[in-house]
């Protein structure tokens, strides 16, 4: 990376989306590397470090569902899936495997710019210089990563800052819209089902089969989701 300048991985079989990706975003003054397909994408990520990763769905060797899903399993980078399926249930999917936004075939280079920007300063480590400390649980807001009883939590970036905005709230119900609108933002095009997934990957990572955790995230039946905070 050159001058601290943001590193991007776009991964994508089309060697016109490619450039078109490339000279859009440098342009901007990002620094871009190209992958040709999915298990070359998996290959970057492995040996480099990137701060957002554009990430096609119809690629050969392994489709981006997959691309996605690996990634996931041990790396919150933000993701941004770029693809020509834009039926809600295939964005919906994209969301549960953890994507952190979605952008349909054709699409305006300029907006693509706007949500890589609005995605890398949410996931920034230069925006809070403080803990939020809870019986067994530890956030980092300044490298935004989670701890419980000692162990990090490896957590998307949705999935990090769903728990952030209702551990910042503690016992305060929200309703599935209000979490769409604080954490996915009012421009999100999907369903609450969406609120429903991320709750509850987040609950099996922070807590998997403990019953009585001391932290929880409580569903308030018939209104939505609170934070449940031992004191």
């Amino acid at each position: 990376m050159d001058g601290g300048a943001a590193s991007i991985l776009v991964a994508d079989d089309d060697p016109q989306m490619r450039k078109l990706l490339r000279v859009s975003l440098e342009r901007e003054s990002f620094n871009v590397d190209e992958a040709l397909d999915g298990y070359d994408c998996l290959a970057k990520v492995d040996g480099k470090r990137f701060d957002l990763i554009i990430l096609d769905i119809m690629m050969p060797k392994l489709e981006g569902w997959g691309v996605c899903r690996e990634i996931r399993h041990t790396n919150n980078i933000p993701i941004i899936i770029l693809s020509a399926r834009g039926e809600e249930l295939d964005r919906v999917l994209g969301f549960e495997l953890g994507a952190d936004d979605y952008v349909v075939k054709p699409f305006s280079p300029r907006e693509l710019v706007a949500r890589i920007k609005a995605l890398l300063r949410r996931s920034g480590k230069n925006s809070l210089d403080q803990f939020l400390v809870l019986p067994g649980m530890s956030i980092d807001f300044n490298s935004r990563t989670v701890t419980v009883n000692g162990l990090e939590v490896i957590l998307t970036l949705k999935e990090y800052d769903l728990l952030v905005f209702l551990a910042s709230n503690p016992g305060k119900t929200f309703t599935r819209q209000q979490i769409l609108d604080q954490v996915w933002g009012f421009h999100f095009v999907g369903t609450t089902r969406t609120v429903d997934t991320h709750i509850n990957t987040l609950r099996e990572k922070l807590y998997g089969d403990q019953k009585n955790a001391q932290n929880s995230i409580t569903t308030v039946w018939g209104i939505g989701y609170k934070f449940e905070a031992v004191q």
